[in-house]
């Protein structure tokens, strides 16, 4: 059978395409399938209608009556009036703002059918600017309830909704799952459609709107588990590549850094490595996620994969989201391997000249074993000799895209792909190995989904003597203590962080920002060092002013979140973070662990401007009831949905329209156990499955 029609609703050349047209491919509505796939996001009753004396005041309603009297009046401003008129009543209809075509087409009418919400005015009932439709005494009311797609200001409902009737009437809907594989209880997917574009008048609007129609829950199903064949498929298919079979000999790199490191590694940091290296040990690539809650100790286990690399022959390559985190990754790097004999590279935007061209030359040749930095290490410039390993931190920051560059690093080396020495190996095309990392939990339900095509490594423990951070929530308007806390807190010796959310002043948010800040603080604090970090600086003057942090001369640093992950101050034990209800809960999470990394008793203080919003006050309810990043994640979830969770993990692609994670939890396990069999017993219909419902967006899931 083959897959449904590809072919758009009209072929119309690019050059002569209509603005709905346009705005439909916009949308991405241009296969038959894609429209049959639109779903209303509410429905509209026109199979009855009211009589006028029995409209009630504030509810949606239909009615049909004569024309009685259509004229324009100034009334403050120029109205266009109609009465309308039944065996019940008279209705007044009025339009503040109305085409000289509408006055002409009502006062010609006789008879009108209208729809709108009815309120009671100074003149009896009215309705202002309601839905007008000219008919006859015979017209029909329709035999469905009217559906109202997502559409935007270029695309009408009346064109969309043919447009979607003409593409579910062309759409191949035959069911390709076999007999027994769909939940009980639920309808065939053309039975569901059907209902969905144009449920009958006696349908359940509640059960409609809130999407626990049977209907409804086959349309989940189906798309969860289209999800789910499509990452198992990229789990499968990335099992069939060669990488190399990377292991450390006895007494090599990897016990040589544990005999060095200065502390004992947790248990959970143990396990979670040993998962690693059987990874790099396997001749294929290894695709795994390496998760733990801020200050849970990853960087420690990435040091340890790089080693088991670079003791086989091979290089690694860590690449981060910001050029302070890299930095403070290549420090501790620096601390850890340079003493075991190990060359380390620094490539970001910011090395120019004769020094970046030395490190791209260290980098090509395999002088050095592991290179460091941000996005700049997968420009074309950047070649590898022959990368065996790829870590990406915080993994959510990355597009698909950039991580697929990294991934191809490998093919693009200028070496053999082969370690210096040893047997031959194959000569098919080789990929490194990925190891991904994230300080933002992953909660079980997007593990189950999103990220059903990873390993997944978790470090669920902290290392020892970390203290224990107390978050404390006040108003705007006690920054006057606050402020006098931060005097006590540097007199004892403590370091401190003020975090802003903007830069410069914006017109549309009045916002605090950070240079203001700074000259405040500066002012009230005499005789204490404030620095001031923000995006902007040019990357020498960030360096500096966090050497002048981190070594303690510097006592009250005022940031922007270029402070978010990676720096890791232990003697800063207070965190203020400004305006705290316009960030995100991961972020104030994020923020929160930069303190704590001591044995001082930490704080974080929240200031907000009330009033809050719903949102507003769960994070901030969330953010003093626990520390725990699980938690936090699971919270944030609930809050934001998994589209903004996801990041840029999906390149903005929403692959999931229909279900809800937490609501469609039995769907979803259901369909992970259904996933595997179709692949194995009915291979073809799984790919017509993802074909149909994600078509292209599949390749978002496979990097």
């Amino acid at each position: 059978m083959p897959p449904a029609a590809a072919t758009p609703p009209t072929q119309t050349p690019t050059a002569s395409k209509s603005a709905p047209q346009k705005a439909m491919e916009k949308l991405g509505l241009v296969r038959d399938i894609d429209l049959a796939l639109h779903l209303p996001m509410r429905y509209e009753d026109e199979t009855r209608l009211t009589p006028i004396g029995a409209l009630r005041e504030g509810e949606p309603a239909q009615v049909e009556g004569v024309v009685v009297d259509c004229q324009v009046e100034m009334r403050g401003r120029r109205q266009l009036l109609v009465r309308l008129k039944d065996d019940t009543g008279t209705l007044l209809l009025r339009f503040l703002h109305f085409y000289p075509s509408q006055q002409k087409q009502m006062s010609g009418a006789h008879r009108l059918r209208v729809r709108g919400e009815a309120r009671v005015g100074f003149f009896g009932r009215e309705m202002v600017h309601p839905v007008v439709k000219v008919v006859d005494d015979d017209t029909p009311l329709a035999q469905s309830l009217t559906p109202v797609y997502p559409a935007s200001a270029q695309l009408p409902q009346a064109y969309l909704r043919k447009a979607v009737a003409s593409g579910l009437a062309r759409a191949d809907l035959r069911e390709l799952l076999p007999e027994g594989a769909v939940p009980r209880g639920l309808p065939s997917l053309k039975e569901a459609l059907h209902y969905l574009h144009h449920p009958p008048p006696s349908a359940s609007l509640a059960a409609l709107e809130d999407h626990s129609h049977p209907a409804w829950q086959r349309l989940k199903f189906e798309e969860l588990l289209a999800q789910q064949l499509s990452q198992m498929q990229a789990q499968r298919e990335r099992a069939l590549l060669a990488a190399p079979a990377l292991r450390g000999g006895p007494g090599g790199l990897h016990e040589q850094l544990l005999a060095a490191l200065p502390f004992q590694l947790t248990a959970a940091q143990q396990r979670v490595a040993e998962e690693i290296a059987q990874d790099l040990a396997r001749p294929q690539p290894m695709h795994r996620l390496l998760q733990g809650d801020v200050g849970s100790g990853k960087t420690v286990v990435a040091a340890l994969a790089a080693t088991v690399a670079i003791d086989a022959g091979w290089q690694c390559a860590l690449m981060a989201p910001t050029e302070i985190l890299a930095e403070q990754h290549f420090r501790k790097l620096v601390g850890w391997l340079e003493p075991l004999g190990l060359k380390i590279a620094w490539i970001t935007g910011s090395v120019k000249g004769k020094a970046r061209q030395a490190m791209l030359d260290s980098a090509a040749s395999g002088e050095a074993q592991l290179i460091v930095g941000t996005h700049a290490v997968i420009e074309d410039k950047v070649r590898f000799a022959r990368l065996g390993l790829a870590i990406i931190d915080e993994q959510h920051r990355f597009g698909v895209a950039q991580r697929l560059a990294l991934r191809d690093k490998l093919k693009a080396g200028t070496g053999d792909g082969l370690p210096p020495a040893g047997p031959a190996m194959s000569t098919a095309p080789l990929e490194p190995h990925m190891l991904m990392m994230s300080a933002t939990p992953i909660p079980r339900t997007l593990a189950m989904t999103y990220f059903a095509d990873l390993d997944v490594s978790t470090i669920d423990e902290l290392p020892p003597g970390r203290s224990p951070i107390v978050t404390k929530v006040f108003t705007e308007s006690k920054r006057d203590d606050v402020i006098d806390k931060i005097r006590g807190a540097v007199t004892d010796g403590a370091q401190v962080y003020w975090v802003c959310p903007l830069v410069e002043e914006s017109e549309a948010v009045d916002l605090r920002n950070a240079t203001e800040t700074h000259a405040e603080l500066s002012a009230t604090l005499a005789g204490t060092s404030v620095g001031l970090l923000h995006g902007r600086m040019s990357p020498a003057d960030k360096a500096a002013v966090m050497a002048q942090f981190s070594s303690g001369q510097m006592s009250v640093l005022v940031a922007t979140t270029v402070i978010e992950v990676g720096v890791d101050v232990p003697n800063a034990s207070l965190m203020v973070i400004e305006h705290a209800e316009r960030f995100g809960l991961a972020q104030l999470h994020q923020l929160r662990g930069r303190v704590g990394r001591g044995a001082k008793a930490s704080v974080c203080v929240l200031l907000y401007t009330p009033p809050l919003s719903d949102t507003g006050k769960s994070r901030l309810k969330a953010m003093a009831e626990t520390t725990d990043g699980f938690e936090i994640a699971r919270r944030d979830l609930d809050i934001r949905g998994p589209g903004e969770f996801m990041g840029s993990r999906q390149s903005g692609a929403e692959l999931l329209r229909f279900a809800d994670l937490q609501e469609d939890a039995p769907l979803l396990v259901a369909a992970r156990a259904l996933a595997p069999q179709l692949l194995d017993a009915h291979p073809a219909a799984a790919q017509r499955h993802v074909l149909r419902w994600l078509g292209t967006k599949a390749e978002f899931l496979k990097a």
